[in-house]
């Protein structure tokens, strides 16, 4: 029997800037998951998940949306291989953001379908603050200099708070 060599046409591909409704579904997806008192370290290991609860601060989530402020939503995808490698650099990055003056809130998360998709909510004081960031000695280091290299994809969307 002879194999068809007819290639199928790529799939339509869907919208693929982040719609006001699937940023905050995702968003409390995460707040969800790793607020949660429910859920222990070991279970958000078991589930394919990795925990960020080392690096919880002691605000609650009113006080960080408290003001208002801007949010930032931001997703990666590794190129094959680099998964591990990036999520090895964001772990040591996440600690160093959160401490930043000007953030608010600062959440990483990796697929459990896709461990080389990489979600980011990072909600920021203000503008000022979001720029004080993206100059900072670890966002160059790690984020620029070290992750940028390892990713086929990266997008970016802002939002101001209600």
């Amino acid at each position: 029997m002879k194999r068809s060599t007819y290639a199928r046409p790529p799939a339509p591909r869907v919208h693929e800037a982040f719609s006001r409704r699937s940023v905050i579904t995702a968003f409390g997806a995460v707040l969800a998951i790793y607020l949660s008192p429910w859920t222990s370290s070991s279970q958000a290991q078991q589930q394919g998940g990795r925990t960020m609860n080392h690096y919880a601060t002691q605000k609650s989530l009113s006080d960080a949306v408290d003001g208002g402020g801007l949010l930032v939503v931001a997703q990666w995808e590794a190129k094959p291989g680099e998964a591990d490698k990036v999520a090895a650099i964001l772990d040591r990055f996440l600690p160093e953001a959160q401490r930043e003056d000007g953030v608010k809130l600062f959440l990483i998360s990796r697929a459990r379908d896709n461990p080389a998709q990489f979600l980011f909510y990072e909600l920021f004081r203000d503008e000022a603050a979001f720029k004080a960031h993206q100059e900072s000695a670890h966002f160059k280091t790690y984020i620029a200099g070290e992750a940028l290299p390892l990713l086929a994809k990266r997008e970016r969307a802002q939002y101001g708070m209600l």
